[in-house]
């Protein structure tokens, strides 16, 4: 079955809420959490979604993912995710991959390099370039030593700094990490991103329908994960 096709939903866990959507403006959502682990994911999820027919999950996980298997503990959420066999359990066909991947995926448009960052819980990133999605792992990257930098991009970080200076701390870091990755452009998404009224040149603002055309993208074998 073609992914145009299938009736996909689009799954966007969260540290903090989860998000479902049937289409790119039709969501509904559950709270997440340290006491969320997979079997209540599932629970949840099939609460959630009794009465919404589809064919197959695609599913936007904050930790690194690798040949759709995750392969670390989730910082905000609950243990037993590592290797968790979605598609079993969901009765669905299922794929994994990662959150801000998944964002990455559907913000891209056009060509280049494109820098993706996550301004969520903590901090998604990663990378596109000419239909090759590479996850990123930078939110433990060490900043204003002995810190790590999601500790200050993240909710901790306008927590510490307060929301003047956590922006100005947003966007030096992303001048920096869009050197560092040669990137033509970056695209800033998350639930934090909404705080920034305006954007310098060359840093765009992601969309809420990102993360479900990521999703369906993913069925697309034109488009190949790292």
């Amino acid at each position: 079955m073609a992914a145009a096709k299938k009736k996909i939903l689009v799954v966007d866990i969260g540290g903090t809420h989860v998000k479902v959507l049937r289409s790119a403006r039709e969501k509904r959502e559950f709270d997440s959490g340290e006491s969320m682990g997979p079997r209540e994911f599932v629970a949840r999820f099939k609460e959630t979604t009794r009465d919404w027919k589809f064919d197959a999950v695609s599913i936007g996980f904050p930790a690194p993912v690798r040949h759709g298997r995750i392969i670390k503990k989730p910082t905000h959420l609950r243990e037993g995710w590592i290797g968790f066999n979605f598609r079993k359990s969901l009765g669905k066909p299922a794929r994994i991959i990662n959150d801000a991947a998944m964002q990455a995926l559907g913000s891209y448009s056009g060509s280049g390099r494109m820098l993706f960052l996550g301004l969520g819980t903590g901090l998604g990133a990663a990378l596109v370039w000419e239909r090759h999605v590479f996850q990123l792992e930078l939110g433990h990257l060490p900043y204003r030593e002995p810190d790590v930098i999601e500790n200050f991009l993240g909710i901790a970080g306008i927590d510490r700094l307060g929301e003047t200076k956590w922006k100005r701390e947003v966007l030096f870091a992303v001048r920096k990490l869009k050197q560092a990755m040669i990137a033509d452009r970056v695209v800033l998404g998350g639930g934090n991103v909404h705080r920034f009224d305006k954007l310098p040149e060359g840093v765009e603002r992601g969309k809420n329908e990102n993360a479900f055309r990521g999703g369906v993208r993913l069925w697309d074998p034109k488009w190949i994960v790292m």
